[in-house]
């Protein structure tokens, strides 16, 4: 407990031509956190170190939100909106915009570049257990991670996997890595650990009131992400099958081995025989954004914001999403008109009490009730007075950001990207049923392997979604009436939209006249355009939408176009942003540049 820390900061190069490396960031005396000694070689240096790093993440974790929601087509920005989000909505950001400054990326990078370096993983206890093996593999998924926010923001960035402790480390030119290049190196980096270590983390308890299991970045998730995106821009189906095993990995093995992680049965949907079309009802087992780590928790990690502003990483996101008194109740960041006509444009099915009967809710209803119930649940307005004049003032509330912590992974997140993955990897008809049904080995006999090759069947046979542990709900359950079974799997767009497998459109193209190699390629690309709007529907606000829009786009045939398309229509389909569009229709604006160091600029 008495070791002495020291603190000490260096800058790092960005190997663009011939730039001086000493201009790419300030000298402040904080930017990597070590022990006196030459080696992590102790528990007290060892956990110093790694929450040193979680303290790091702090300084990224706003701009991980509103970089990705507020550059998509989700939301829309205010009047009282300030420069630097003003210039994220516009794609349009400066050198001195708060939120565009890499320095911050990198001193995450850097903090694990040394404990990955200096920490003794060989050292082991009196029961001959490895002490720091957990914050080893911990630490691995926190630097690929933060390279791949830093890919995914700035197109091509300086690459260096060792600590820089000197000037002379920090004036050597480093290579620049795009997007591709960093997938395959963390793919290779990450895999070795996973069968070991992929689910369990360092042991820290309790942290300011949090547990500290949700500060990490699962292995198995990262390594997920990154084949992902790597599938995505080389359309690689070994990838794609990596990156849907890599998801299974999480959900199989996140509450012990061969355990079950299923989506629970979470809805709102309009009373069964409603003529009024004012009663909603639903299945809400706790919130869903509720910060508690337990078996069944929506939540899977998240950046752990400080509590009040005067600590320094006190998170902005509850102010600029939602009015309140600290902001005047003016806030920044609003829904978009296209997040109300994507909302409104599913047709919400209805259920009769006997399982069977199926209806409609009506267009047109008020209050952002019609199609889709998900907007309706998060999204809430009305009327406060301005504290100083007692003008009346419009409010707006999201109701997705209203703690001091940053929400990165959860759940149903990861059953969307396992139902993309799987897609891209030539299952349709296991991915769409992840939307409709819910996913368990039932399902697939019935549903998928009759579709499939012997050896696609094989491969798919590898995600074990038993029946027990993944007990499907009924229609007849979700009428109402009462039953003695457990389910705890839904279909994702039941969620919101109603009891989508009596739905009639919402139905998985399957023309009899044509082969299966025929239909595979006209199913994929429609379950494609279900899987974007429904990351929509559920994940809106949280973050992730433009990169959405973007992984997507690679998947195209014209991605310039496609993202320019979807990005301009925020205000509406009838009220496309032509500057925009334009502008996006050069890829190289869909990235961050900062000084000529950092971005693509060639």
């Amino acid at each position: 407990m008495n070791t002495k820390f020291n603190k000490f900061i260096f800058g790092l190069c960005a190997c663009c031509g011939l730039l001086s490396c000493s201009d790419f960031f300030d000298q402040e005396p904080d930017h990597i956190i070590f022990a006196e000694g030459n080696h992590l070689g102790n528990a007290t240096d060892t956990i110093y170190s790694v929450t040193g790093i979680l303290n790091k993440l702090q300084a990224i974790g706003d701009r991980t939100v509103l970089l990705g929601e507020v550059r998509g087509d989700l939301v829309d920005i205010t009047t009282y909106a300030n420069k630097d989000i003003r210039e994220i909505a516009e794609f349009n950001i400066s050198d001195d915009n708060a939120y565009n400054v890499p320095r911050d990326y990198y001193a995450v990078i850097n903090n694990c570049n040394y404990f990955i370096e200096k920490v003794d993983t060989g050292m082991k206890n009196n029961r001959n257990e490895y002490l720091f093996i957990r914050e080893y593999a911990a630490v691995k998924a926190i630097r690929a991670w933060t390279y791949l926010q830093l890919a995914l923001n700035y197109g091509a960035v300086p690459f260096v996997t060792e600590p820089i402790l000197s000037k002379q480390d920090a004036e050597k030119k480093y290579p620049e890595y795009d997007l591709q290049a960093i997938c395959e190196y963390f793919i290779n980096d990450l895999a070795p650990l996973t069968e070991r270590w992929g689910n369990e983390y360092p042991q820290y308890g309790t942290i300011r009131g949090n547990d500290s299991r949700l500060f990490y970045f699962p292995l198995n998730i990262v390594l997920g992400d990154l084949n992902l995106w790597l599938a995505s821009t080389t359309g690689s189906t070994a990838n794609y099958r990596e990156a849907a095993y890599r998801y299974y990995k999480y959900i199989n093995e996140r509450n012990g081995d061969n355990s079950a992680y299923p989506t629970g049965i979470n809805y709102f949907q309009w009373e069964p025989g409603t003529t009024s079309w004012d009663g909603i009802s639903g299945y809400v087992s706790g919130s869903l954004t509720s910060e508690n780590y337990a078996t069944n928790s929506e939540i899977i990690t998240m950046i752990a914001g400080d509590s009040i502003p005067a600590e320094g990483n006190y998170s902005q996101l509850r102010n600029l999403f939602n009015s309140n008194y600290d902001n005047n109740y003016h806030v920044s960041i609003i829904p978009s008109k296209y997040m109300f006509e994507l909302s409104e444009s599913q047709k919400h099915c209805c259920v009769e009490t006997n399982g069977t009967t199926a209806y409609y809710a009506p267009e047109g209803l008020t209050n952002h009730r019609s199609g889709d119930l998900r907007l309706w649940y998060y999204y809430s307005w009305g009327e406060a007075k301005n504290r100083d004049t007692g003008e009346r003032i419009e409010t707006s509330y999201i109701d997705k950001h209203t703690t001091q912590n940053i929400h990165i992974y959860r759940r149903y997140m990861l059953y969307l990207r396992l139902a993309e993955a799987l897609n891209g990897a030539g299952f349709p008809r296991a991915a769409f049923q992840i939307l409709s049904t819910g996913l368990n080995n039932e399902i697939k006999e019935e549903y998928v392997y009759p579709y499939c090759s012997e050896s696609d069947s094989i491969w798919l046979s590898r995600l074990d979604f038993d029946n027990e542990r993944y007990q499907l709900y009924t229609a007849i359950e979700f009428a109402g009436t009462t039953s003695q079974r457990s389910p705890n799997t839904i279909g994702i767009h039941t969620h919101g939209s109603g009891w989508t497998p009596l739905n009639e459109y919402y139905q998985l193209p399957d023309d009899s006249l044509m082969t299966e190699e025929q239909k595979k390629p006209i199913q994929t690309a429609f379950v494609d355009s279900l899987l974007l709007n429904e990351c929509g529907l559920e994940l809106a606000f949280e973050g992730p939408r433009f990169y959405d829009i973007m992984r997507f786009a690679f998947r195209q045939s014209n991605p310039e176009k496609f993202l320019a398309e979807k990005v301009a229509a925020r205000r509406g389909k009838d009220a496309i942003d032509e500057t925009l569009k334009n502008r996006l229709m050069n890829k190289k604006n869909w990235y961050l540049r900062w000084k000529g160091q950092v971005g693509l600029y060639k």
